[in-house]
């Protein structure tokens, strides 16, 4: 099965990774993290750092031509599990209705000042 790999104009990283996947109906989503377009994290707040992730989760989808209609499975991965309910409200904005299955975890994150991190997968017919 062919895949194709989208990244952001102009992006540069560090990490070896792709923004977004597809292979065939399925897009898979890196994870996500709450930095600006400058790669700057965003805010101390765990409200505020979900809400960037996830416009940068809809930036991504949006890459490979899906949307968080077509998201089936999210994986959340929060520095202090005290975060979960503040994180879980902006999670139900983002999916109000028949959410995705979903997993949250605590875990030390990869960058100092994350809160949080999210990754997802869509199924997503073209």
């Amino acid at each position: 099965m062919p895949r194709q790999v989208f990244n952001h104009e102009g992006a540069s990283s560090d990490v070896p990774l792709s923004v977004a996947v597809r292979a065939g109906d399925m897009v898979f989503i890196s994870g996500q993290v709450p930095t600006d377009a400058n790669g700057d994290i965003i805010s101390t707040d765990i409200s505020e750092q979900t809400k960037q992730v996830f416009k940068n989760c809809e930036a991504a989808l949006k890459l490979a031509g899906a949307s968080f209609d077509d998201v089936v499975k999210v994986n959340v991965y929060l520095t202090d599990v005290n975060y979960f309910a503040a994180m879980n409200e902006v999670y139900r904005q983002n999916f109000p209705d028949a959410p995705p299955a979903r997993t949250t975890v605590g875990t030390p994150l990869a960058r100092m000042g994350l809160l949080i991190e999210i990754d997802m997968v869509a199924h997503a017919p073209q």
